[in-house]
């Protein structure tokens, strides 16, 4: 039985109605200063991750295909249409008030830290993880993250980021199972390159939360799955 999507999604939630209960009394200087401590936060899980690898070819390589494949299909600007979808959609629902800037400026931050929450390479490779190896460390880890997260966007989105636990743990439910079913294929060294891969994506979104570089994050996805598949060639032709 897998814990750690049920603590991500509660940690959200509560995130989510603490913030909009005591709105009114969250410094603004606090608002400003937590993202960056967000993304330090995120570098050192990906250090901690990423010395983790059995075969460094293995992680170098799987990040640059996956990078390619990513950059091919442009998975970002997928997520950004999306995002761009969402805003319609609720300009539709609610035309009186779509033509207001505040309006508008509310769906905006409210489809992407949807995006945030539930299609992060954070939650995709902590579900996985847990899912293959039963440690829920990532997953943890990113609830702490995630509470002050929703905490500090619900001061402005009000309760309606609580409801976002609900997506989000049915994805990372959705990807801890199909993980369970690939376990049995797995060895100690393919999990290890995994991890560091996964590492490595954790270090590009530290980055890109601290502002330092605004990596793609969506678009090295694709890693995650060739991780495997590429160390297991490894050890074979080179082990």
């Amino acid at each position: 039985m897998v814990t750690g999507p049920f603590i991500n999604a509660g940690a959200v939630l509560l995130g989510g109605v603490i913030g909009a209960l005591f709105s009114q009394r969250l410094p603004e200087r606090l608002r400003a200063s937590m993202p960056s401590i967000f993304g330090l936060a995120s570098l050192g899980i990906g250090v901690l991750l990423v010395i983790k690898c059995a075969n460094l070819p293995v992680m170098v390589l799987s990040t640059l295909l996956g990078a390619l494949l990513g950059e091919l299909c442009n998975i970002e600007a997928g997520i950004n249409r999306a995002v761009e979808g969402g805003r319609r959609l609720a300009a539709r629902v609610r035309p009186g008030r779509g033509t207001s800037a505040a309006q508008e400026s509310f769906v905006q931050s409210f489809v992407a830290i949807i995006i945030l929450f539930c299609a992060s390479g954070t939650g995709i490779f902590g579900a996985m993880q847990e899912g293959m190896t039963g440690d829920p460390s990532v997953l943890i880890a990113k609830a702490f993250l995630d509470f002050f997260t929703a905490t500090i966007f619900a001061t402005t989105l009000g309760i309606a980021v609580a409801a976002i636990s609900v997506p989000m743990l049915a994805i990372q439910l959705s990807l801890a199972a199909c993980a369970v079913i690939i376990l049995p294929l797995t060895t100690p060294m393919m999990m290890a390159d995994f991890t560091a891969t996964g590492g490595l994506l954790l270090l590009a979104t530290g980055l890109r939360i601290c502002g330092i570089k605004m990596f793609a994050v969506a678009n090295l996805l694709p890693a995650l799955l060739l991780a495997m598949p590429l160390s297991a060639l490894w050890t074979h032709f080179f082990a």
